[in-house]
C-alpha cells in the first residue's frame, strides 16, 4: 500500500517522535495534517504541511481536524517523570482522557486505520533483566512504576479494546535517539547533562535504544500493514547505561565515565529529592520513578515487527552522533 494522497491527522507532531512520524508520512505519499495547539509549535522541519489547531483536551477541535481523513496516527503524550503539584491531573487528561476522545472522534468521522503509540514502558520488567516481547505487557497499571507508564499502560488497553470498524493498531517505540530532541524528552536530557559534565558516573541499568528515523517509519508500516488489535515494539539494540554514556563520550570526545551508581544509592537521593521538592512545591530534580525504573532493565526484542511488518531499525550509531551534535552545550564564540 502507498499513501496515494491519503489525509492523515497526526498528533503530536511539534514533539519528537511525532515530528519524524509526520516526515516518514509525507514520504510515503501521504498528506499529514499535524494537530497542535498552535501554529508556532510546528517544527520547521515540517515546514508547508497542513495544520489544524486543536488540543486533544477539547473534544469540540478534532471534528474539524478529523474531518476527511482516512487515518489517525496518535503520537501526543505527556511525557515526564519529575512530576509538581497539578501536574498528575494533566498526564491524566492528556495521555488517558485524550487518548479515549480521539478513539471515539475518530470513529465518528469514518476514519478507517488508527495507529496509537504507546510505550515499551508498559511491559513488565524485572531485576534480571530479561529481554521482553509484546506478549509481556503489565497485568495492571499498578504493576508499573509512576504514573507515566501507568497511564500510558491505560491508554493502550482504550487503544486495544476499541471495538467498530476503524481498525487500531499499537505501536511500542523503546528509547527513541536523534535530531530533533529539542526539548529534550528524559532521555535527551541524559544525553545533554551527560555531555554538560552533570553524570559523572553510570546508574547500573540497562535499556533499548532505536533510530527515531525508524520509529517514525515504523508507524507508517503499522499503519500500512499492522494488524487490527495486534501491538508491534519497535526497538533495536540493548545497552547498559554504561555503554550508553562510554558511546557518548567516544563521540564527543571526553573520558568516559569510570564508576557506577548502585540503585540503593540512587533511591536514597530520589527520597531527598523528592522531599526537598515537595516542601517547596517543585517536581524533584532526580524523581524517585526514575531509579525506580533503572531498577529494572528495560531490555526488548521486535522480532515481530520485522517480520509481520518488514520493519528495519535504522542507524543507531549515526543517530547517537546526530543527538550528540544537537545537544553539546554550545561554546561562546
Amino acid at each position: 500500500m502507498s499513501g496515494e494522497g491519503r489525509p492523515v491527522l497526526v498528533t503530536g507532531a511539534s514533539g519528537f517522535v511525532g515530528r519524524w512520524v509526520a516526515s516518514a508520512l509525507g514520504l510515503a505519499g501521504y498528506q499529514p495534517r499535524l494537530l497542535v495547539r498552535s501554529t508556532a509549535r510546528v517544527p520547521a522541519q515540517l515546514a508547508g504541511m497542513e495544520v489544524a489547531i486543536g488540543d486533544l483536551t477539547s473534544p469540540g477541535t478534532l471534528p474539524p481536524a478529523l474531518e476527511g481523513c482516512w487515518g489517525v496516527v496518535h503520537c501526543a503524550a505527556d511525557y515526564r517523570l519529575a512530576l509538581g503539584p497539578g501536574d498528575l491531573r494533566r498526564m491524566l487528561e492528556v495521555n488517558v482522557g485524550g487518548t479515549a476522545t480521539l478513539l471515539q472522534a475518530a470513529a465518528r468521522a469514518g476514519v478507517a486505520r488508527f495507529v496509537h503509540c504507546s510505550t515499551v514502558g508498559t511491559l513488565h520488567f524485572s531485576r534480571a533483566g530479561e529481554v521482553r516481547s509484546e506478549l509481556d505487557l503489565a497485568r495492571d497499571a499498578s504493576d508499573l512504576p509512576g504514573a507515566y507508564k501507568r497511564s500510558k499502560w491505560a491508554a493502550q488497553k482504550l487503544a486495544e479494546g476499541f471495538s467498530g470498524p476503524m481498525q487500531v493498531v499499537v505501536v511500542q517505540p523503546s528509547t527513541p535517539v536523534g535530531a530533533g530532541d529539542s526539548r529534550p524528552t528524559p532521555t535527551g536530557a541524559i544525553i545533554r547533562d551527560f555531555l554538560a559534565g552533570r553524570i559523572p558516573a553510570a546508574t547500573d541499568t540497562g535499556l533499548n535504544l532505536v533510530d527515531v528515523r525508524a520509529v517514525g517509519r515504523g508507524h507508517v508500516l503499522a499503519l500500512e500493514k499492522g494488524g487490527p488489535g495486534r501491538r508491534y515494539i519497535l526497538g533495536d539494540q540493548n545497552w547498559t547505561m554504561g555503554r550508553l554514556l562510554a558511546e557518548l563520550a567516544r563521540l564527543a570526545g571526553r573520558p568516559a565515565p569510570r564508576f557506577r551508581i548502585p540503585i540503593w544509592m540512587g533511591l536514597a537521593a530520589a527520597v531527598v529529592s523528592e522531599g526537598s521538592a515537595a516542601a517547596r512545591r517543585r517536581a524533584p530534580g532526580i524523581p524517585l520513578t526514575a531509579v525506580r525504573m533503572a531498577a529494572r532493565p528495560m531490555y526488548v526484542t521486535a522480532g515481530r515487527a520485522r517480520s509481520e511488518l518488514g520493519w528495519t531499525p535504522g542507524d543507531l550509531n549515526e543517530a547517537l552522533g546526530l543527538a550528540v551534535a544537537e545537544l553539546a552545550p554550545q561554546e561562546d564564540s
